[in-house]
């Protein structure tokens, strides 16, 4: 059957297409980095699926009955009641996105110097553990080092390490599942190694959390690889998973398909009550948590089209069809290709550029400087560690670009687009040269730093 998205597109948006000159300038401005790129100098934008996606119709009119009510709003209670049927969960409290739950709940949870464990926490997650006193461990499964590897549950933890890390001798405030796993390659968690996970948890009283912003695709994922699940509905999937935990945080800007928005779900009325009181405090009313009324609405409906089959499929249809041809292009991919970003092997690709120098971060430049295309680089820039004196001390594992793709954004010819851009850069990638830092903040650098090229 033919790649096709199951929609139709209603309204339009120019794309702004720059010239080689134009943006050359651009990248120097922002000071090669493309998180400090305008809008308007970015011709596909794979920097992100975190609030980025297309707004359906029905989400439109939804949000035209956001009740703005201070306290008690309308709005508050169709989403409530709406997460509430997805997750199981009793305590419901909306959040701007999902890095404020993180907060929230690593701030109630945390003891300073407790350990977080999780399959992999990714930049925020880790910054918010560090910021309320704790420290991250990730423990990934042995299968997710060799990217070539088509195990299909790379995003699973690593058990033997984890009941390991439980035994002690250090203290374990909480244990945290990515679903999909994000900096992991954007892989997905097997039923299996959730529920043994929470086996391990209950028994070491440990509470174990769920990072659920990409639930939906990480049911889809199961639902097609993991036996016994494929009978079930996405929505079936996703409460399964949900059940096994103690609760939940979710950035809803990815798989609510909203542009801002996120919730905490808890099952304990105690813990509950504590998060409550933080919530108010920073973030809202707890019938608002930030948000509007219409974003309450869009979110709730957002939530029920985002668990529809026909939409799960087509969405992972796409992103293999761009693995296939970038990979027909001779540059390698984490395997096997997930739903929400595809990640090329930069270290690979040039060999020639050294960890110092930073190869993913080259290779996103050079995307950008080649066809206008923005993406994030996940290597050593990102997850390397570096001494007082700013010299990369420990490397990341892999060298790795992440085109994050917007939901119902863009369209097959896009993507066809993207990956002719990456085989025009792979045909002389000794072209490409590496990158010093020039200046960095000392938390999630990549965000804010300033570097340069190598000549």
């Amino acid at each position: 059957m033919p790649l096709m998205e199951p929609y139709r597109v209603k309204v339009v948006e120019p794309i702004p297409i720059l010239t080689r000159a134009e943006r050359e300038a651009a990248m120097v401005r922002a000071a090669y980095n493309p998180f400090s790129l305008r809008a308007d100098e970015v011709t596909i934008d794979l920097l992100s699926d975190s609030g980025t996606g297309a707004l359906s119709a029905a989400q439109q009119a939804a949000g035209m009955r956001g009740d703005e009510t201070y306290a008690g709003a309308r709005s508050f209670f169709r989403f409530r009641d709406t997460v509430s049927e997805l997750t199981g969960y009793p305590h419901i409290m909306p959040v701007h996105q999902g890095r404020a739950a993180e907060r929230i709940l690593f701030g109630a949870v945390l003891k300073p110097g407790q350990l977080s464990v999780s399959n992999t926490h990714f930049d925020t997650t880790r910054a918010n553990v560090i910021l309320s006193g704790g420290v991250a461990v990730d423990l990934p499964c042995p299968e997710a080092a060799d990217l070539d590897n088509a195990y299909p549950f790379k995003g699973d933890i690593d058990l033997a390490a984890l009941a390991a890390k439980l035994d002690g001798p250090d203290d374990v405030g909480i244990v945290v599942m990515t679903i999909t796993n994000n900096g992991g390659g954007g892989q997905p968690v097997s039923m299996a190694n959730l529920t043994a996970v929470a086996k391990l948890c209950r028994e070491h009283q440990v509470p174990f959390f769920l990072d659920a912003a990409r639930f939906a695709e990480n049911a889809w994922l199961v639902i097609q690889r993991e036996p016994g699940y494929a009978d079930h509905t996405p929505q079936q999937v996703a409460r399964l998973a949900f059940d096994l935990a103690d609760g939940a945080v979710a950035s809803l800007k990815k798989d609510a398909i909203a542009h801002m928005g996120g919730f905490l779900a808890l099952r304990e009325e105690g813990l509950a009550k504590h998060c409550e009181a933080i919530l108010i405090a920073t973030e809202g009313f707890r019938t608002y948590g930030g948000l509007a009324g219409r974003d309450l609405e869009m979110l709730a409906e957002g939530l029920r089209e985002v668990v529809e089959p026909d939409y799960l499929r087509a969405r992972a249809a796409a992103t293999a069809h761009l693995a296939e041809l970038v990979k027909a292009a001779g540059v390698s991919v984490v395997e096997p290709p997930g739903i929400h970003a595809l990640y090329l092997n930069a270290g690979r690709l040039l060999p020639h550029i050294p960890p110092s120098e930073f190869p993913g971060h080259a290779l996103a430049t050079e995307l950008y400087l080649a066809g206008g295309i923005r993406c994030a680089e996940l290597g050593s820039l990102y997850l390397g560690e570096e001494d007082e004196n700013g010299v990369l001390v420990k490397p990341a594992p892999y060298e790795l670009v992440r085109l994050a793709i917007p939901r119902r954004v863009y369209t097959q010819s896009h993507l066809e687009y993207v990956a002719e851009t990456i085989a025009e850069v792979a045909k002389n990638p000794e072209r490409v040269p590496g990158y010093r830092v020039v200046e960095a903040p000392a938390l999630l650098r990549h965000f804010n730093c300033r570097v340069e090229p190598i000549r």
